[in-house]
């Protein structure tokens, strides 16, 4: 009994609001909560600690190509299952379910526009789809871009977000696609034409032993993770405990496997640089009679 006979608290019963979800996003490194507005508008950067969130490959090309000047190629390609694949889902299930939860016919869009002002041809993997794995049709959109880049005289700039390396639902008909894109590569670069490969977080196994690192200027983001096979699988196969930040993009550039790290806020200007640099050094190729 309170003094005079009047309680000295007064319990409210507060009921716990409900925030709908997508309001805010959780940095995966920092732990930070932020407005999902916030992030989108600072380029799905983390403003408390630098953290890159994953860009969709329509994301990407926004961030990278000039408004209104993007003009897809190759857009109806469309994979098929060549070898009959079943598991705990078919393939063709798997096509169908990614392309109706991304929106997107395949994991690599691919197409030309312009760089602040400089033609190029793009290529763009995403994650969302199969891991961005390369198939059959991801590595013919890439090719044809390369050739078309080569025949015009023009830049390509390759932008990888690829964990699921080469597609194991097609089997060698996937495995074949890293010959060809690097051969495709290999005669744009004869051809004295410049190949930018720019890698995202993950960029892992076939990709990154095909197109992606096979650049003339290979640069990546902060802390993208890049490798062949995941450092959780190559600890439990030596038994040893690997570096710090081993196959993080900070611990590739001090060991040579990468020319640059930017951020994504200055990506857009940075490529623009080095196509800046590169037509400015160009040496003319010799031609079968000049040479």
């Amino acid at each position: 009994m309170a003094l005079f006979g009047k309680r000295k608290y007064t319990l409210v019963n507060l009921k716990k609001k409900n925030i709908p979800n997508g309001i805010f996003a959780k940095c995966p490194d920092c732990q930070a909560p932020t407005y999902t507005k916030a992030l989108k508008d600072n380029l799905k950067v983390c403003p408390q600690c630098g953290h890159h969130f994953p860009l969709t490959a329509l994301e990407r090309i926004d961030l990278l190509i000039d408004a209104g000047t993007f003009r897809e190629t190759d857009k109806n390609l469309l994979s098929k299952d060549p070898l009959g694949f079943r598991g705990p889902k078919t393939y063709k299930k798997k096509l169908a379910d990614d392309q109706q939860r991304t929106g997107l016919k395949e994991a690599a869009i691919t197409g030309k526009g312009h760089l602040q002002g400089r033609p190029v041809y793009l290529a763009v993997t995403d994650s969302r789809f199969i891991m961005g794995s390369m198939g059959s049709v991801v590595g013919e959109k890439i090719t044809r871009a390369i050739e078309r880049a080569t025949r015009e005289g023009l830049p390509v700039v390759i932008v990888s977000g690829s964990g699921g390396g080469a597609r194991m639902y097609e089997g060698l008909y996937s495995l074949m696609q890293m010959a060809k894109t690097c051969a495709a590569l290999a005669r744009h670069r004869d051809a004295g034409h410049l190949h930018i490969s720019v890698l995202t977080d993950p960029t892992m196994a076939g990709i990154m032993a095909s197109f992606a690192g096979v650049g003339d200027i290979i640069m990546a983001e902060p802390k993208a993770l890049i490798g062949f096979t995941g450092p959780r699988v190559i600890e439990q196969t030596i038994r040893q405990k690997l570096p710090a930040g081993f196959q993080r993009s900070e611990f590739l550039l001090a060991h040579g496997l990468i020319d640059m790290i930017t951020p994504r806020v200055d990506m857009k200007r940075v490529i623009a640089q080095v196509i800046d640099f590169a037509r400015s050094s160009a040496k003319p190729v010799a031609t079968p009679d000049e040479s």
